[in-house]
């Protein structure tokens, strides 16, 4: 018996593989089927991988807009990492190993089995939501990962990177061709091609997982990839030059005031001086001037690092002050509107009984609650 293998990327609807809701070509009946390996919170897991190295991270930082708040938030509000990736993973199609066959119940139980081994092959891709279908046509897995690496020399020590988690596994790439992401691609399918064979199923190829795709979608794809890699190298750059920038821009405005500074030029020895005395009397000298100019530069540093720490904590509580004075506005828009209401209903009022009976009815009340203070 030979059987094809898919294995493709999802758009990763954990709502919909969970089946919160029920999608059209879905049979309510065999929900009950179903394999639920795992079904955490995505926000969990990325306070159990990365929480530690998110406290650590903020610690160092002197510069309260460099802190990372929410690294879920960060991850999915950005452009360079998927908050997780989803594979799905099929055997056969619905004519040779439909759901409802017997031969449907083998792609079960072999899915099953390259599920379980899963999280073995690989330790960089942290599993949170993981569902075995067999209310749909065709028997096949929905794996939602969150690929990671540790000990990153940039940024947290432990931060979301696809890439990053394939190298760490072993896959290298190095070609538009033969990306890291392709050679995993092939490694699982050779996976599940094993276990397939325990079973008596062979491995029918029909070409590679690239050939199964459109031309537009083979190129967006290897587009993507390529994008990928140039946002990492451009964050890692940018992190150097805003790092450095504005040191260097003060370094060099001081390094310009000193130059053509006699205490920062070494005077020349006499003919008549010896070296111990020129090392006492004008080298050791101007080694100490140095001395006092670095610490003088650094207490300076550190000032303008406490003084930028408190222009920090002031933005935070100016912008509290204003989310504050949003809040008040709000209510004062809504009072208003309240007062509005209460106009028109009056205006309704004072059409139907007349302004004069209004008034009657005023100095009615005017005099009750006058009797009623002087009792």
């Amino acid at each position: 018996m030979k059987r094809t293998i898919s294995f493709m990327t999802g758009a990763g609807s954990t709502k919909h593989n969970e089946r919160a809701f029920i999608a059209e070509n879905v049979d309510k009946d065999r929900v009950q089927y179903n394999i639920e390996y795992c079904n955490e919170k995505i926000q969990d897991v990325y306070q159990k991988l990365s929480g530690e190295a998110l406290e650590k991270y903020n610690a160092k930082q002197t510069r309260s807009d460099r802190r990372i708040e929410n690294y879920y938030e960060k991850i999915r509000t950005g452009k360079q990492e998927n908050p997780f990736e989803e594979v799905i993973v099929q055997v056969g199609d619905k004519d040779t190993m439909g759901a409802m066959t017997e031969n449907g119940q083998l792609a079960k139980q072999i899915l099953d089995e390259y599920m379980k081994s899963f999280a073995e092959r690989n330790p960089y891709l942290y599993v949170f939501s993981a569902h075995l279908h067999m209310d749909e046509a065709t028997p096949h897995l929905h794996i939602d990962f969150v690929p990671f690496i540790t000990e990153s020399k940039r940024g947290l020590e432990t931060r979301v990177s696809f890439k990053g988690a394939l190298e760490k596994q072993g896959f290298k790439g190095g070609t538009r061709n033969c990306t890291e992401r392709n050679e995993w691609y092939e490694s699982e399918k050779e996976a599940l091609s094993k276990i397939m064979l325990e079973h008596g199923i062979e491995w029918e190829k029909k070409g590679t997982h690239e050939k199964h795709k459109s031309v537009s979608k083979f190129k967006r794809d290897k587009l993507i990839e390529e994008v990928e890699t140039l946002e990492e190298e451009k964050s890692a750059l940018e992190d150097k030059i805003s790092t450095y920038k504005s040191a260097e821009e003060y370094a060099m405005v001081t390094a310009q005031k000193a130059v053509g500074n006699e205490n920062f030029e070494i005077p020349s020895p006499t003919l008549t001086m010896s070296a111990k005395a020129y090392k006492t009397k004008l080298v050791e000298p101007f080694v100490k001037r140095l001395i006092e100019f670095i610490q003088d530069l650094a207490r300076r540093c550190y000032r303008a690092e406490k003084r930028e720490e408190e222009a920090a904590e002031k933005i935070t509580t100016l912008q509290k002050e204003k989310e504050d004075l949003k809040t008040k506005v709000w209510d004062l828009k809504m009072e208003n509107t309240h007062l509005k209401k209460e106009l028109k209903d009056f205006e309704k009022i004072k059409a139907y009984l007349g302004i004069n009976k209004i008034k009657e009815l005023l100095q009615t009340i005017t005099d009750k609650t006058k009797k009623q203070k002087e009792r």
